[in-house]
């Protein structure tokens, strides 16, 4: 008779690592494409002010209300800053007032430019007074210090 001999398969113990490269060139390429669109403001100099940061509820949808220093005002729900055209402020309140009408407990929230006209910025609240909007809260930035 003859006899077999078998030989002993050794475990591999080698890690392919090429399918984990080629998942990190993959999302290193999707962050690339995403993040130049992270950046969904209005341009706009927010002043700065020594105030605690906002307790904004994550869950709940936010209205962001922006006026430009040459007095133009954007709406914002989710949209990025190329999608968004400037709205009179008649369009604004009524806009402002359906979107209260259909969801009241919506976070508004008003970041309005160093050099906008403060007579604007009353004339933007009291529309938003009159939409529905009963505590608008103020976007600023931390002051610098010295």
């Amino acid at each position: 008779m003859e006899t077999m001999v078998r030989k002993k398969r050794k475990p591999m113990s080698e890690i392919n690592v090429v399918p984990f490269i080629d998942v990190m060139l993959v999302l290193l390429i999707v962050f690339m494409v995403t993040a130049p669109m992270l950046n969904q403001g209005i341009d706009v100099d927010l002043p700065q002010a020594n105030n605690e940061a906002l307790d904004i509820d994550e869950n709940l949808e936010t209205l962001v209300v922006s006026i430009t220093s040459n007095d133009e005002y954007f709406l914002s729900i989710g949209a990025t800053g190329d999608d968004r055209q400037s709205v009179t402020l008649d369009t604004l309140g009524e806009q402002v007032s359906r979107i209260m009408n259909a969801n009241p407990s919506i976070q508004v929230l008003v970041e309005g430019d160093t050099e906008a006209d403060w007579g604007a910025m009353i004339t933007l609240i009291t529309t938003l007074n009159q939409a529905g909007v009963t505590n608008p809260n103020f976007i600023t930035q931390p002051l610098n210090s010295i």
